[in-house]
């Protein structure tokens, strides 16, 4: 069982949260785009930051977040969707290609949102 090891936090600016958050937290920044930032925390959690324009689905609470879990290729993506599906979980967005990789978003029963995802290749 894989569990959530990506923190993503809707913001403004990922490059000024990106610098706060390294100065505050001494996480260095592994990426950075005009839309996203990502830091490697010390416990091995990556943070990642992203611009609140570009969120998809649309977030619709201001300063919304998601839990992530990132598996080894589109076929567990697809796995874990069917599974979560059956479980009752509410999908949010079907699979889908996004730049960061495949796929899909569900909430849990109290509208927190659950990310699954396969890294694309860069």
């Amino acid at each position: 069982m894989n569990h959530p090891n990506f923190i993503l936090l809707y913001v403004k600016s990922p490059a000024d949260s990106a610098a706060f958050y390294s100065r505050l937290l001494g996480a260095p920044t592994v990426e950075a785009s005009p839309t996203f930032a990502m830091l490697s925390l010390e416990s091995g959690v990556m943070l990642g930051l992203w611009a609140s324009a570009g969120v998809e689905p649309a977030a619709t609470l201001p300063g919304g977040s998601e839990l992530a879990i990132a598996v080894k290729d589109d076929a567990m993506v697809e796995a874990r969707l069917d599974a979560w599906r059956s479980a009752g979980a509410q999908v949010l967005q079907p699979l889908t290609r996004m730049d960061f990789g495949y796929t899909f978003t569900v909430a849990d029963p109290d509208g927190h949102r659950l990310r699954v995802f396969a890294p694309g290749e860069r």
